[in-house]
């Protein structure tokens, strides 16, 4: 079976949370009316193809919240995905009219509902309000590959990442800034501090270890105390055998990361509204 063709967006607000308006734009090739969103390039991050497109279309730089449903249909004669997410508008470099998009609009939602000129839009603009806009995202990554333990001859917790592993760390700094999470923190084992490095060189910010997210020194009790203790926008590297029970332990919910991955919790009030996983 082909693979669908692959598409990012979002739907963006800005102003008070219970009266948020979103941003709509206008298509001339298609005349059409349509949220922001655009096909991934080759190698893409979805994530990161999402901030990208948003930019390129409205001139907005965006902070991404919980993931809305997918939406599935068919585009010449093949079947076309576009994930989207709630995302915040925090700055503006000014809408410039062009070939592909000629006019944006700011809209109060059931203005923009019918505006919209697809219905899986409008059906988006329903699942914006389920939950709500603002969430504190709290992301919880496995560390990437570092080729074999067993074929390892010194000590493991200086075991690197390995080719694939660089690669995955590299496309991991690509999704991270549309969280902006600025505490970093990660097991002391090596793989793991190389997993978030590349992110914390490219926004100069400290990468602190505990030895609580390491294999050896995890605690049932003690470490998803530290983790659930971080207040705002934060990344987590860890482990394959320590982050299964500590995202259970904070969500209720299973979650199994392959290496390279992340699950992105999203806080509210003190609560986790949305869990969410991704590959890398």
């Amino acid at each position: 079976m082909t693979d669908p063709l692959r598409a990012a967006g979002a739907v963006i607000w800005r102003g008070e949370q219970s009266r948020p308006e979103v941003a709509v734009i206008h298509r001339p090739a298609y005349d059409d009316w349509t949220l922001p969103k655009g096909k991934l390039k080759a190698g893409e991050h979805e994530i990161a193809a999402a901030l990208r497109e948003v930019h390129e279309e409205t001139g907005l730089t965006v902070l991404l919240g919980r993931a809305l449903p997918p939406v599935h249909y068919m585009s010449m004669g093949r079947l076309k995905r576009v994930d989207y997410w709630v995302a915040q508008a925090v700055a503006d470099a000014g809408f410039s009219p062009g070939e592909e998009v000629d006019e944006l609009r700011w809209l109060p939602v059931e203005e923009a509902r019918r505006l919209l000129t697809y219905e899986w839009d409008a059906g988006l603009l329903h699942a914006l309000r389920a939950a709500p806009l603002v969430t504190v995202p709290l992301i919880l990554v496995r560390h990437g590959t570092a080729g074999s333990r067993s074929e390892w001859q010194d000590d493991d917790a200086v075991r690197p990442l390995d080719a694939a592993g660089f690669s995955q760390a590299t496309t991991l700094a690509t999704a991270l800034p549309a969280y902006r999470p600025e505490t970093l923190l990660s097991s002391p084992s090596l793989r793991c501090v190389q997993t978030l490095q590349p992110y914390a060189n490219a926004i100069e910010a400290p990468l602190t270890t505990d030895p609580l997210l390491s294999e050896e020194n995890q605690d049932p009790q003690a470490t998803p105390a530290l983790v659930g203790s971080l207040a705002g926008p934060a990344a987590v590297c860890s482990h394959g055998k320590v982050l299964p029970a500590l995202i259970e332990t904070l969500t209720s919910t299973e979650v199994h990361l392959r290496k390279g991955a992340f699950a992105v919790l999203h806080r509210a009030a003190g609560q986790i509204v949305s869990v969410e996983r991704y590959e890398t």
